[in-house]
């Protein structure tokens, strides 16, 4: 039986209510605030600071910022960016890249533990991955509303057509990909709130980061078979950019894994753990 839904119409204002704010702005911000609770209630259960939260959001923010614009600046556009450097610096005008802002993070939380913790750098890597993940999820849903990162050609009955786009794309019906990621994502984020709180698995330094880099990097090397190419030169070849770049943090994620299953656990709560 065939079904009554052959494509859903996707028009929707990328600015709210006709501002200069766009949804996408919306939703970043939304993600910092939530994170930034998420670390509070994290730091407060194994009585850590209270600036510390402060400090660590600060380097977050800032390096999820530069290392997502550098990251597309380098990985997905520097013919360009190289014959017009001063363009780097209009964030604003959309070009962010996850594989650079995840370095981005990456090498600031080291910052962190090195001026500010003190503390295990996986330890701090899994404190972080929590919230991460439920941003990720908080972006790709800014990408639905922006009408980009959107999907290859489909005949599924929930694909979109974006008529945002040019005409001639426009009225194609696309696998909704922004969607596919953004509930996945949300779904890690809940297994590692889980293995947080009642796992207590972050008294295995690396397990959460482990698991996160696996979950979030393995998928994304699949959800690209459903996506279409960022950039022109991706066509000629076998891998996109987004899955390539994705191996390496997927590999660093089984290396984690095995490391934190092979060290004792860590009783930051002066408990037996579970």
């Amino acid at each position: 039986m065939s079904s009554l839904l052959t494509y859903i119409d996707w028009n929707v204002e990328p600015t709210i209510l006709g501002t200069p704010i766009r949804y996408y702005s919306l939703f970043f911000a939304i993600a910092f605030w939530l994170g930034y609770t998420i670390v509070s209630k994290m730091f407060k259960d194994q009585k850590l600071p209270e600036d510390w939260v402060d400090k660590i959001f600060i380097y977050i923010v800032v390096a999820t910022i530069i290392g997502s614009r550098l990251g597309h600046v380098f990985f997905y556009a520097w013919d360009y960016y190289k014959e017009h450097p001063i363009e780097i610096f209009k964030v604003w005008e959309g070009g962010l890249a996850s594989h650079g802002g995840t370095i981005g993070i990456m090498l600031a939380l080291w910052l962190y533990t090195k001026y500010v913790s003190h503390k295990s750098y996986l330890w701090v890597v899994d404190c972080a991955t929590v919230p991460v993940a439920l941003a990720a999820f908080f972006i790709r849903m800014g990408n639905l509303f922006n009408s980009e990162i959107y999907g290859i050609p489909s005949n599924v009955s929930w694909a979109f057509r974006f008529l945002r786009l040019r005409p001639e794309l426009a009225l194609i019906p696309r696998h909704p990909t922004q969607i596919y990621e953004a509930l996945f994502y949300l779904c890690v984020f809940g297994l590692l709130w889980y293995l947080y709180w009642n796992k207590r698995m972050i008294e295995r330094h690396g397990f959460l980061f482990g698991v996160f880099m696996i979950c979030v990097f393995g998928f994304r090397m699949f959800i690209e078979v459903f996506k279409e190419n960022q950039e022109a030169f991706e066509e000629s070849m076998i891998l996109n950019m987004g899955q390539i770049l994705s191996i390496p943090f997927v590999l660093l994620g089984v290396g984690c894994l095995i490391y934190s299953l092979k060290q004792p656990r860590e009783n930051i709560y002066g408990k037996k753990a579970s």
